[in-house]
């Protein structure tokens, strides 16, 4: 009788063990960049970043339109040209070409940390959105699903509807 006692009570601690490491290891997953798109501030930012764009884009084109007009000019008057002359356009046109590269990389930088700067708040507040949501539901890891590809998920793991409601989106 002694050792069925120790059995039984060996047996309910695993099953014990069991269903509380099934608890912790409770795993949600949620769209986080469709959920920074659905918050009304993301409105916003997207028409900052768009206007800052255009700036550099204006800029490129006015460039884009001066390499064509001297390449334009160029081309109809370099066989009148001496060398010295043909060779100091050509200089010129690569270093208007060299320019927009520049300017375009230049560019494509301070649009990404534009981004990063108007993006943050956003983003802070969904992470904390999703951590609340999550912790509220007893869920240990909650997976980007943007940057996971699932194969099987089931929907009550999903916790874009929690999180949208906790930050008040519809």
């Amino acid at each position: 009788m002694k050792n069925f006692l120790k059995v039984a009570l060996v047996a309910v601690c695993f099953l014990t063990i069991g269903n509380f490491a099934k608890a912790q290891t409770k795993i949600g997953y949620i769209n986080f960049d469709a959920l920074i798109g659905a918050m009304p501030e993301a409105k916003t930012v997207k028409t900052t970043l768009d206007t800052y764009s255009k700036q550099f884009t204006d800029e490129l084109a006015a460039m884009q339109t001066e390499l064509q007009t001297k390449g334009t000019e160029f081309q109809k008057t370099q066989t009148s040209m001496t060398d010295a002359a043909r060779s100091a356009k050509q200089a010129e046109l690569q270093d208007i070409q060299k320019r927009m590269q520049d300017y375009n990389t230049s560019a494509q930088q301070k649009f990404d940390e534009k981004s990063q700067e108007l993006i943050k708040p956003l983003s802070d507040k969904a992470r904390i959105a999703v951590e609340a949501v999550a912790k509220e539901k007893g869920y240990s890891y909650v997976l980007n699903s943007t940057q996971t590809q699932f194969v099987v998920a089931p929907a009550g793991d999903d916790l874009m509807a929690a999180a949208k409601a906790k930050l008040g989106i519809k």
